[in-house]
């Protein structure tokens, strides 16, 4: 019998501001059971698919991330927020709501030979996830599939990626945002 993973997930009204429902994945990773199955399904609905390496987008990514990419039995490349990183680095900008921020990966660990999964708690609006495609990508490795534990459809992200030709998949979905 599996986990009803959603009933794990707590949604706090009004936060970070008026109007907006949090979906916060802490009392789901503080669930032994819940994490385990959802690092499992995460990773069941991507094995076989010939991935090198999964890539966690900073912070809660590195979460599901490692986890997914201990149970494929690949690398894992962090992606981080610009200046975290040691070393030479690559990086990507992207728009937020009032600016640009930029994340960043090892410009050494990605090439032509490589495939890389995304992996992220959750897909809102989509523009992290993009930057990561795009940035990924611009190494020469394949970056053609995302996976989430999350999914916010009203925000359109996860349309967003299908549109890069990017192969989407989320454990679960929450209406509203």
């Amino acid at each position: 019998m599996s986990l009803d993973l959603k009933s794990l997930v707590r949604t706090i009204p009004d936060y970070p501001k008026p109007g907006i429902l949090f979906r916060d994945i802490t009392t789901l990773i503080e669930h032994p059971e819940g994490f385990k199955e959802s690092v499992e399904r995460l990773a069941a609905a991507h094995r076989g698919l010939g991935f090198t390496h999964v890539a966690g987008i900073e912070a809660r990514g590195f979460i599901f991330g490692a986890g997914v990419a201990i149970a494929l039995g690949v690398g894992f490349v962090p992606v981080r927020k610009r200046g975290k990183l040691p070393g030479t680095t690559i990086g990507q900008n992207y728009a937020l709501e009032y600016g640009v921020d930029t994340i960043e990966i090892h410009a050494d660990v990605l090439s032509d030979v490589h495939k890389v999964l995304i992996v992220d708690d959750l897909i809102a609006t989509g523009g992290t996830a993009i930057a990561a495609v795009g940035l990924i990508r611009r190494t020469g490795a394949v970056c053609d599939h995302a996976a989430f534990a999350i999914d916010l459809p009203d925000l359109g992200g996860a349309d967003k990626l299908r549109a890069e030709k990017v192969n989407v998949n989320a454990l679960m979905a929450f209406e509203g945002h």
